[in-house]
């Protein structure tokens, strides 16, 4: 199975990266170590990170827990309940709520187990969930990083983090995501924490930017 990280050895692999990477030592020194941000791995959380594909975190914080008054506890069978109406009047759009219906269903009918997944490597997972409607690769890694905690994992379809590494290595805009991709490698096994420092800088910038 892929390697792991805990909030057993989150910080130590934090030090370890800021001792190979001078511009991670800076986001480590001027902000402080990141939140190890972690979700159960349940149907809500899946419901959680599909609503959270091209919006901001707060809109899709806001549709899930309509969602969730909604429905009170938010599972596939109690989300199938739910008319396409309903779901708009919780903010889901025609398309995520086709997403949403079909993860439901998928659970349902043992087409797909999340428990299973726990003991998978990336790529089984990955090629398990890319065939599920309105799965993606952003949806996956972002599965693996906040779910099972996999430590090697660098999403590039992720604005923020995107964003992030060329302020913090004062790259061109016009960087392709290959050479991106490029300078995540010397952060391996560890790219998942490395990611969550960019995520770590990228919202205190957005913090110090909205006090002024």
């Amino acid at each position: 199975m892929s390697e792991q990280f805990s909030k057993t050895n989150f910080h130590s692999i934090c030090d370890k990266l800021a001792a190979l990477d001078a511009d991670l030592a800076q986001i480590l020194n001027n902000y402080g170590y990141p939140p190890m941000w972690s979700r159960p791995n349940t149907f809500e959380t899946l419901v959680h990170i599909i609503l959270e594909q091209q919006v901001s975190l707060a809109s899709a914080l806001s549709a899930l827990n309509k969602l969730k008054e909604r429905v009170q506890e938010l599972t596939p069978s109690r989300l199938l309940l739910l008319t396409d109406e309903e779901m708009r009047a919780c903010y889901c759009s025609r398309q995520k709520t086709l997403y949403i219906k079909y993860l439901a269903e998928a659970l349902l009918s043992g087409k797909l187990n999340l428990s299973e997944l726990e003991g998978l490597s990336n790529d089984d997972i990955r090629a398990k969930l890319i065939t599920l409607k309105g799965i993606g690769n952003w949806t996956i890694d972002i599965y693996l990083m906040f779910v099972l905690q996999r430590a090697d994992i660098f999403p590039a379809g992720d604005l923020a983090a995107i964003n992030a590494l060329k302020r913090v290595k004062e790259l061109s805009l016009s960087t392709t995501k290959e050479e991106l991709l490029e300078i995540t490698i010397q952060w391996q096994p560890y790219r998942t924490v490395a990611t969550m420092l960019l995520w770590h800088y990228y919202l205190s910038q957005l913090a110090l930017r909205k006090k002024r």
